[in-house]
């Protein structure tokens, strides 16, 4: 038979002593760390949340991962299948300015300037706006105070009524139905509409910009883009002239950068580059009733109706159904997309090859990425 155990107090104090102690001890200490990796990611999202910009003249950029931000991992793979399949050389996504994704496909590297051809668009209208807030130029004023008369083959009657928010909407009236839409020469600048009547996408009228910001500002206007725009920012890249158009080619972080400039409204970390708001709202947002879903050379989602390059109609809907309403874009050859969301503080960026959907701006390729973007970042 067992007897049973009897502890004096000071046994009991011994054992508390031995064991219960070192208990109480593991437990607190297993709470402090729970407490310092609630703390870091507390701190981690903070942080996240914060709009960042990369510092200029160097490689330096902060990233974060999918798992990080809380995005789907498992529709990773899928998405780089997708662009991989599509031809796609670089993709970039953005948030809050950081690194999230970055990939580059089918022999592409970091260091390849890439064209952007009619997402470089963008960069014009941006730089229109630096030259007016400059008091450089007026868009409202007519495009011969910049071109001369003569600049086309139309009457001076003509000439006057086209401004330059004409060539930035689209909107000049000038013949499309010549056999090179490029051309600027002046037998080809032929008219058809009066200015502000008529949607049409042509090349042409929108060169012409680069001839007016030069004039305007008595420089080269590659010189004024660079000193104004482009080195302030950090991008890298040039405007390289092939035939009559002038397509800007630069890494696909430079286009990135160029995104976050917008996202961030025309302002660089605390560096005012574009402070006229009210021309940076015009040029993001419907700027006339004959296309819904066009700005100052922007594509813009969320619409009722689109009309898109080489049609003469109109379509009901929105221009990428499946991509947030507040999207705006530049979209140029090939399927090169500058997608900006705001809502959600969203970069994305796809540079590359045709990828068998193109038109010369908005494409079927445009839903079908961002159904996969959706199931990435839902």
């Amino acid at each position: 038979m067992y007897s049973q155990n009897t502890y004096t107090p000071q046994t009991m104090k011994n054992i508390r002593t031995t064991f219960l102690l070192p208990l109480l001890s593991l437990s607190f200490s297993c709470s402090d760390d729970i407490d310092i990796d609630q703390r870091a990611t507390e701190e981690l999202n903070s942080d996240l949340n914060e709009l960042y910009f990369p510092p200029i003249n160097t490689d330096e950029w902060e990233t974060a991962s999918i798992t990080d931000i809380g995005w789907n991992k498992s529709a990773e793979e899928p998405l780089y299948s997708f662009l991989k399949e599509k031809n796609t050389k670089a993709f970039i996504i953005l948030k809050n300015g950081r690194i999230i994704v970055e990939k580059y496909f089918n022999g592409a590297l970091p260091s390849d300037n890439n064209p952007w051809y009619s997402a470089g668009k963008t960069l014009t209208a941006f730089t229109i706006g630096l030259a007016q807030q400059e008091g450089l130029l007026d868009i409202n004023a007519s495009s011969s105070t910049y071109l001369g008369a003569q600049w086309a083959n139309i009457t001076t009657d003509q000439e006057q009524t086209i401004t330059v928010r004409d060539h930035l909407t689209m909107t000049t009236g000038l013949d499309y139905n010549v056999s090179n839409q490029n051309c600027t020469d002046f037998d080809c600048l032929t008219y058809l509409n009066e200015p502000g009547n008529f949607w049409y996408y042509h090349n042409a009228a929108y060169t012409l910009l680069t001839t007016i910001v030069s004039r305007a500002t008595n420089t080269d206007y590659n010189s004024y883009f660079d000193s104004k725009l482009k080195n302030k920012i950090g991008m890298n890249g040039t405007w390289i002239s092939l035939g009559y158009a002038t397509i800007y080619y630069s890494t696909a972080r430079s286009m990135a950068r160029f995104g976050l400039l917008n996202l961030n409204r025309g302002i660089w970390s605390n560096t005012k580059i574009l402070s006229d708001q009210n021309y940076f709202i015009e040029m993001t947002t419907t700027s006339q009733s004959l296309n819904k879903s066009y700005g100052y050379l922007w594509w813009l989602n969320g619409k009722s109706s689109f009309r898109t390059p080489a049609f003469e109609n109109e379509f009901t809907g929105e221009l990428m159904p499946d991509a947030p309403e507040d999207l705006f874009a530049g979209l140029g050859k090939n399927d090169q997309k500058l997608y900006i969301i705001p809502s959600q503080d969203l970069v994305i960026v796809r540079m590359g090859d045709d990828t068998g959907q193109t038109l010369l701006g908005p494409s079927g390729f445009d839903n079908d990425l961002w159904i996969k973007i959706n199931a990435l970042i839902n």
